[in-house]
């Protein structure tokens, strides 16, 4: 799979408000209510991110949840990364 480029992490970022380019990965800082709440929202992540085969990186603080999304083995962002990053941003409405 195709690595993006700078200009096509632009425009996803441009599609996706809350999403940076940070660290060579797609990533979004997402607070929610409280712990049960932000919980609730990972395991909904979990199940839908089995199911597509492709696994973010999830970091959960209390009620503070980061999702980091890069193809390791295509080695930076993919289309597959845009695409996850666009239902995860489903997931948090």
């Amino acid at each position: 799979m195709d690595i993006l480029g700078h200009a096509q992490i632009q425009d996803v970022l441009y599609a996706l408000p809350g999403w940076k380019h940070e660290d060579g990965a797609l990533v979004c800082d997402h607070a929610f209510a409280d712990f049960v709440s932000a919980f609730a929202f990972v395991t909904r992540l979990a199940l839908m991110a089995e199911k597509e085969g492709h696994h973010p990186d999830i970091d959960i603080r209390y009620n503070k949840v980061r999702v980091a999304l890069v193809s390791h083995d295509a080695g930076g962002i993919t289309k597959l990364d845009a695409a996850m990053a666009a239902k995860i941003q489903i997931l948090m409405m």
